[in-house]
């Protein structure tokens, strides 16, 4: 039977193939018979819902737990979205899909940008960004950047330049005159700003930065000047085509002396959108994503600007020329001016978070419906979800984004309940959260782009294309590295403090250092792996261990004569390893707190599952554990096997995990539904 069958298929291609042939050669049917492609069974698409094991957690309540706030405001902006053909509404497989054209040239991409932001202000999105008063309406600004950034990154950055960095400017470093006089015109976009702190010549150091502003007291006038070409004032988001306003950071010279680092209101171009006398205005040009924003150079030429200007709150200059000041430390005044760009990086760490996500849903829905090989001769192709080595590649990625969901989740909430004395807990965290969480996703979008294949290198599929636009969000609001060494810094001045003082630690979680060092087991077991106090406990021994080491070496350099700053240059390897295992143990407690809050159950179990693949894979990943001997060899390799069977466990859970995330449908790429129909000869035709 086995041979009839083998002979009667065999003839079938052959009649097939002489069919073509003799047409071809004929030349009776010129155009080619597509319908003779029926004879053939082609690969048909099966939707992961109908194979996949049924979920056995409440999908619904993990997304509560994911997105945190605001879950029926942020579905009804979704479907603001999907209502208008602004947001380029294409069907394919089926399915409406929306997201940015990127075949349209940087100034199409840069209006459309523009008049989309105009169709979400008609539509009340922008009430009360900046004139709402608690908690309740900073977080629902929060939320609705979130879902305006899963649909395109450019009009996420382009909201967040306007309300985060120049409305925040004027809100923090503005006194009731300036709230009084733009908060409002800003939030209905009549004023449109602009935030010009970086320069060709200075980025991150922004104490360096060369643009002078002196006072003319005869006129009671700022004038600002960009005295060479390194000050020009360089990627400014909304300089190049829109903005009408910007806030100028400035060295102030009062009297022949520096009084340091000042922001200063100026208008940039008129309301029919001339630029201003005195001021040069040049494109930043085409990028490699982000090209919906219109990012610009400034020179300023002698520009005049009233004395009220000034954003006052940290300092001002009376109408005389004085100079005044409740705050006489410099370091201390100009770390005031820094305020606004601890929200940008509130918002970069949550919007990175979400962007993992789109690239994880992808590629674990596209990895559920394509086959690839058989482990059998003649035998089905499998899933590929179903290797073990892509289960490896994608499911602990899946992990880090929860764990940085957690993050980002508590990140907002101190932050839009902050104190004064909060301030350096929030920017010591926003630091390293930012850092981690835009690391993490660029990371992930080169393995989503790699797991979906040639398709992954599609517009349309996003993957590919995500990678260029959030590239950027390790340079913005403060290179990664530099952040971390920031967070460094700041927890040896912890550790100094508690040691001079004798007193306990107390704040950015370092309480752990009070306790007795922690022990790791001398052989691992698999319980013993999944148990959080385990967990906590490496993490914590990690981090206390690498800060007595950095303190140590520093204060050896500082013994030798040399410098703090320069003792910090010296060990910046131990301040590299310190920054990234204060932010891991500082992402697992966000993550215990969560879970905290889940009684026991499927949710609590498959929590537990995440958590621990978060913390083994970073113990197998960070090899700082064997360097520092925090792991043995042994417990190393007993790690890494543990991960191994973690994949195994978490791969049933995938898709449940995904649909967690409760991005919609419209928002992902057609690969991560039916991406045969999607790619069929009649929608071409269309």
């Amino acid at each position: 039977m086995e041979n009839s069958h083998f002979s009667s298929s065999s003839m079938e291609r052959v009649n097939f193939r002489t069919k073509v042939i003799s047409k071809h050669l004929n030349q009776e049917n010129p155009t080619f018979n597509y319908s003779l492609l029926q004879s053939f069974p082609c690969l048909s698409y099966n939707p992961p819902e109908f194979s996949e094991p049924f979920s056995v957690f409440d999908i619904k309540e993990m997304r509560k737990l994911l997105d945190g706030y605001n879950l029926q405001e942020r579905d009804w902006l979704f479907g603001l979205m999907l209502q208008s053909n602004l947001f380029n509404t294409k069907v394919r497989g089926g399915k409406v899909f929306v997201q940015p054209d990127y075949n349209q040239s940087k100034e199409q991409q840069r209006e459309i940008t523009m008049r989309r932001i105009g169709y979400l202000m008609q539509n009340g999105v922008f009430e009360r960004w900046l004139t709402g008063k608690g908690p309740e309406d900073e977080l629902r600004k929060f939320d609705f950047v979130d879902v305006v950034g899963i649909f395109d990154h450019s009009l996420k950055i382009k909201l967040g330049v306007h309300f985060f960095l120049w409305g925040g400017a004027i809100k923090f470093f503005g006194t009731q005159r300036h709230h009084d006089k733009w908060l409002r015109d800003t939030e209905n976009y009549v004023v449109k700003g602009c935030f010009a702190m970086t320069e060709l010549g200075h980025g991150s150091n922004v104490r360096g930065i060369e643009t002078v502003t002196t006072y003319d007291s005869s006129t009671g006038e700022f004038v600002i000047n960009t005295p060479c070409e390194s000050a020009q004032k360089y990627w400014i988001g909304g300089a190049a085509n829109h903005a009408t306003h910007t806030v100028v950071f400035s060295q102030l010279h009062i009297d022949g002396k520096n009084q340091g680092v000042h922001a200063f209101i100026t208008q940039i171009r008129d309301e029919n959108g001339n630029i201003c006398p005195n001021i040069r205005i040049a494109d930043c040009g085409h990028k490699i994503g982000l090209n919906g924003v219109d990012n610009g150079r400034i020179w300023f030429d002698n520009v005049r600007v009233p004395r009220e200007n000034l954003l006052n709150s940290v300092a001002d200059v009376s109408p005389d020329g004085k100079y005044l000041t409740a705050i006489k430390d410099p370091d201390q005044r100009f770390a005031a001016f820094m305020a606004p760009l601890t929200s940008g990086r509130v918002t970069i760490a949550v919007s990175a978070t979400y962007s993992a996500k789109i690239g994880l849903a992808t590629a674990l829905r596209y990895s559920l419906t394509r086959r690839a090989f058989s482990v059998t001769p003649n035998g089905p192709e499998v899933l590929i979800l179903d290797y073990p080595s892509h289960q490896r590649r994608l499911l602990p990625l899946l992990a880090k984004t929860y764990a940085m969901s957690f993050a980002s989740n508590y990140l907002k909430k101190i932050y839009v309940k902050r104190t004064p004395e909060m301030n350096k807990v929030i920017h010591v965290i926003s630091s390293a959260f930012k850092a981690t969480a835009s690391w993490h996703n660029m990371r992930t979008l080169q393995e989503c782009r790699e797991a979906c294949g040639g398709q992954g290198l599609k517009t349309e599929n996003r993957v590919g294309q995500l990678k260029g636009e959030f590239d950027v969000q390790s340079t913005f609001e403060g290179d990664n590295n530099v952040l971390m060494q920031q967070v460094s810094k700041a927890l040896l001045g912890e550790y100094v403090t508690a040691k001079r003082s004798k007193k306990p630690f107390k704040g950015l979680g370092l309480e752990h250092m009070n306790n007795s060092c922690p022990v790791v087991p001398s052989q691992l077991t698999s319980s013993a792996m999944r148990q959080s106090q385990f967990q906590n406990d490496i993490f914590c021994l990690r981090e206390r261990d690498l800060l007595e080491r950095f303190a140590a070496e520093v204060s050896l350099c500082q013994s030798q004569g040399k410098s703090k700053e320069y003792a910090f240059t010296l060990n910046y390897q131990l301040a590299e390893d310190l920054g990234r295992a204060f932010s891991d143990r500082a992402v697992l407690h966000t993550f215990l707190e969560a879970e905290a809050t889940v009684t026991s159950g499927p949710l609590k179990d498959i929590l537990g599952l995440v958590r621990s693949m978060y913390v083994l894979v970073t113990l197998e990943e960070d090899v700082a554990f064997l360097r520092y001997g925090y792991l043995s060899t042994d417990n190393a390799a007993a790690v890494r096997k543990e991960v191994a069977n973690l994949c195994s466990e978490l791969r049933p859970h995938a898709l449940s995990l995904v649909s967690s995330f409760g991005i919609p449908d419209a928002f992902l790429g057609p690969i991560a539904f039916n991406w045969v129909e999607a790619n069929v000869w009649s929608s071409e035709q269309n």
